[in-house]
């Protein structure tokens, strides 16, 4: 895995999506978008950290999150990320597998903020 700043803030976000998710959406752009699962998403701040909560209260607060390989392919101030995510829940046996794209955005500060926040990536082509 590269040391692309952007992998270095998907492995902050994934430890406060466990923590706190006020810190969590400073990781997220106003208008980002976040795949819930396949058929629903969540648009803006305050749906995306609803949807965190739901998530963390489905999975009995022991969702753990991290992430195995990843490319960044950056441009235009636009960084899209395919990324193995690995998602563990309290005692269940292995992790669940995921290759997910997201895409992050450099603002006028030049920080970057995910926009498209999909775990689901072309996984959501098979639901379809």
């Amino acid at each position: 895995m590269s040391d692309h700043k952007v992998l270095r803030l998907i492995k902050q976000a994934d430890k406060a999506i466990t923590e706190d998710f006020d810190t969590l959406m400073n990781f997220y752009a106003d208008d980002a978008v976040l795949v819930v699962q396949p058929g629903q998403v969540a648009r803006g701040k305050a749906q995306i950290k609803n949807a965190f909560i739901a998530i963390a209260k489905h999975f009995g607060n022991a969702l753990t999150v991290s992430q195995g390989d990843a490319q960044v392919l950056e441009g235009a101030d636009t960084a899209l990320v395919i990324m193995e995510t690995l998602l563990s829940i309290g005692n269940a046996e292995g992790p669940i597998k995921r290759r997910a794209t997201y895409v992050f955005r450099k603002d006028h500060s030049g920080a970057w903020l995910c926009t498209i926040d999909n775990s689901y990536g072309t996984d959501l082509l098979d639901a379809a």
